[in-house]
């Protein structure tokens, strides 16, 4: 069973409130979105109607997904009521869509995490309404995941037992990536390994045993700099009061297959280990891949397909059915 692992949604329901709702800055025209967080696209109807979903599953010769809502929804900059609504709205219109295709299809909880109290406790309440796990951005409108306020936060996901996954998510402004689409190209990748790194160093991962970290567009950076990191580590005194052994905290973390390059798929494989790599496409976006398991197939071959695209996404996200 083919099994992508970071395929978006944008529910009707969550659509719904951004259309009545000024206070988001957002407007939709049809299936045309602008404003807020991402340069202008159209709303493909496999983001929020379950039929076309499963069509392009098929198309990908894809057969199950965990969905998790595109990161225009996040929102972490409006007030903890106005985004608490939209993630409501959203969790129920994922749960909806899920139903369609049971035997296919979980979710992954959107949550207000610029309020990691109240994040924690609908994150419990959406895992008691059957999802996998919760998907957060990289950056909290610019404050960063491994501060302390968040502590609450991912003592509760380390308890749950569910992978968080983690998006690229208002990065942080550079003057060089402004032109030819680089703050996406060059700018998502540095955003997961900023935030990755720093949960490494701040000891979040260490203090935390039970948490996994799913890692998009193949851990950014991370995965070919790592070394220098834990370098790093042994000469300077500003990495002193950090994890000694810097890698430990790669069995807590997970990585998707979007690297768009065979080759650096392979080291990725490699380097991470057998289960830590699952397929990931970004459907819909365009940023997906044109043949995403035609891709895996062609790097690592049939037997790493069966990992990567099989065997180690059921069991990162415990779905006992996709293993048969």
């Amino acid at each position: 069973m083919i099994i992508d692992t970071h395929n978006h949604v944008m529910p009707d329901e969550a659509l719904d409130v951004l259309r009545r709702d000024p206070s988001f800055g957002v407007t939709i025209n049809a299936d045309e979105w602008s404003g807020a967080h991402h340069v202008p696209f159209r709303i493909d109807p496999s983001f929020h109607d379950p039929a076309a979903k499963i069509a392009s599953l098929d198309r990908a010769s894809i057969d199950a997904a965990v969905v998790s809502v595109s990161p225009t929804l996040f929102f972490y900059e409006v007030s903890s009521d106005l985004a608490a609504g939209l993630c409501d709205a959203s969790n129920t219109g994922m749960i909806r869509l899920c139903q369609h295709a049971p035997e296919r299809l979980r979710w992954l909880a959107n949550l207000p995490i610029q309020d990691p109290a109240r994040s924690a406790a609908m994150y419990r309440a959406a895992a008691a309404d059957g999802c996998v796990g919760a998907s957060l951005g990289t950056s909290v409108a610019g404050r960063r995941l491994d501060a302390p306020e968040f502590e609450e936060f991912w003592a509760t996901a380390a308890e749950l037992g569910h992978p968080v996954l983690i998006h690229p998510a208002f990065n942080e402004p550079h003057a060089a990536l402004g032109d030819f689409y680089l703050q996406n190209v060059i700018g998502n990748p540095l955003e997961t390994t900023l935030m990755v790194e720093r949960m490494i160093c701040a000891g979040v991962l260490e203090r935390h045993p039970r948490l996994r970290l799913l890692l998009l567009h193949g851990g950014g950076f991370f995965p070919y700099q790592a070394g220098r990191l834990r370098h790093a580590r042994s000469v300077r005194p500003e990495l002193a009061a950090t994890p000694a052994d810097i890698l430990a905290a790669l069995s807590q973390i997970y990585f998707d297959s979007l690297t768009h390059d065979r080759r650096s798929l392979r080291h990725l494989v490699e380097w991470a280990g057998q289960g830590h790599v699952v397929l990931g496409t970004d459907i819909p976006f365009d940023m997906a891949p044109r043949d995403p398991v035609g891709e895996i197939r062609e790097a690592i071959g049939e037997e790493g397909l069966a990992e990567v695209a099989s065997q180690a996404p059921a069991l990162l996200f415990g779905v006992a059915e996709w293993l048969a």
